[in-house]
């Protein structure tokens, strides 16, 4: 797993076996920001990683410039790879935050240009996500939430749904404020 670009392109991040996550691969992380390059300046934007995990995502929004970053993450293992890492490569404006997804979402009062929820893929209250985050008024604008989910999940559906892309065993399932259907 690495830093995929930005001021720490390369960086390779060796976190230990975290219990219970799954750090989104390079092939599919490459992919997505692919994507987020052509919507968004990440100077300019707030960003919210629920489900942290090893922080990969949090990690490569401040290497590409983000200084709005906020990570929920539970356990504690986790919790402390990312503060090390992020202290590591001196990334300005990263909270970190120990916590439930679901009592920070039911307490959040900010709202975010991007969200990327990486929830365990067999999580029995995935589907409810996406809602959650609308309901609470959480996207800024324009702004999206992107879900990292298995393939075998459809969001197909849901009203706010943009876009979703396929990587293999990984999916991102795009919501925005807007119906799209």
């Amino acid at each position: 797993m690495r830093i995929i670009g930005g001021l720490h392109k390369g960086y390779r991040l060796h976190q230990p076996m975290l219990e219970p996550t799954r750090p989104t691969t390079d092939l599919a992380k490459e992919a997505l920001f692919n994507i987020i390059d052509n919507y968004f300046n990440f100077d300019n934007i707030r960003f919210l990683d629920l489900f942290g995990g090893t922080g990969n995502i949090s990690l490569e929004f401040g290497s590409r410039g983000c200084t709005d970053i906020t990570t929920v993450e539970l356990h504690t293992e986790a919790i402390k790879f990312i503060n090390k890492t992020s202290e590591k490569l001196q990334l300005t404006g990263h909270r970190i935050l120990q916590m439930d997804v679901f009592d920070y979402i039911e307490n959040c009062r900010e709202s975010f240009d991007i969200i990327f929820a990486g929830p365990p893929y067999k999580l029995p209250n995935l589907a409810m996500i996406p809602d959650l985050i609308i309901q609470k008024g959480m996207i800024e604008g324009e702004g999206w939430l992107i879900m990292e989910h298995d393939p075998k999940y459809n969001f197909d559906t849901h009203p706010h749904l943009w876009k979703r892309r396929n990587y293999g065993q990984t999916n991102f399932s795009i919501f925005t404020n807007t119906a799209h259907k």
